[in-house]
């Protein structure tokens, strides 16, 4: 009886090895088989057309307040 129960806990975890085994290997397969595109460009890349924001124009936004600004009608 000891015999065949220690079969089947040898047969378990071979079949975890092989599984474990058999998952890495589609994943590697998967990882490795993935087509990069050569003339795709660089993402990272600046494109030398794009115009800059002008920093130096003021901006008239009401929605920006100054918070640091003393409230004297308070004293």
């Amino acid at each position: 009886m000891k015999l065949s129960q220690n079969k089947k806990q040898n047969i378990m975890k071979n079949l975890f090895k092989f599984g474990f085994l058999a998952l890495v290997l589609s994943l590697s397969v998967a990882a490795c088989s993935s087509e990069k595109k050569a003339d795709a460009s660089d993402s990272t890349m600046t494109d030398s057309t794009m115009s800059t924001m002008d920093t130096t124009s003021t901006m008239s936004d009401s929605s920006m307040v100054d918070t640091t600004a003393a409230d004297t009608t308070k004293m």
